[in-house]
């Protein structure tokens, strides 16, 4: 049967896609690709910054949002030169914010938006302690 190459690549490519969000990395990848020492990436999960899958051996897995999460913590501590409980501020922040993103693109009418809004402001100013 013949096959158009131009069909064959497109379906190769979007396997491949669907390969590298189901990826899953041991510790000492995770490490190299975040350019942290793999004793870093306990300490982070020690301290709650994040939880890797684990393989019935016990071996961490970290995947495509836990290398993310990683670099914005690396980029937190290295760049902006916070302390743990400083990350552990903005990362709170970080979740408010998506949630409040991803509101904004879900919305179907102005008053679930604004509800939903004050919701996660309130949840940031909290998290800021600036509420009373």
């Amino acid at each position: 049967m013949y096959r158009d190459p131009h069909q064959v690549s497109v379906t190769a490519t979007r396997q491949a896609r669907a390969r590298a969000a189901d990826a899953l990395y041991v510790i000492s990848v995770a490490a190299r690709l975040v350019e942290l020492h793999p004793t870093t990436l306990r300490k982070y999960e020690r301290v709650g910054f994040l939880e890797p899958s684990r393989t019935p051996g016990r071996t961490r897995l970290y995947s495509r949002e836990d290398i993310r999460r990683l670099r914005q913590i690396k980029h937190l501590v290295d760049e902006r030169e916070m302390n743990l409980a400083g990350v552990q501020m903005a990362l709170d922040l970080t979740e408010v914010l998506s949630e409040l993103s991803n509101a904004l693109e879900q919305a179907h009418d102005v008053v679930s938006l604004r509800r939903h809004a004050q919701a996660s402001l309130r949840a940031a100013f909290a998290t800021l302690g600036a509420l009373e």
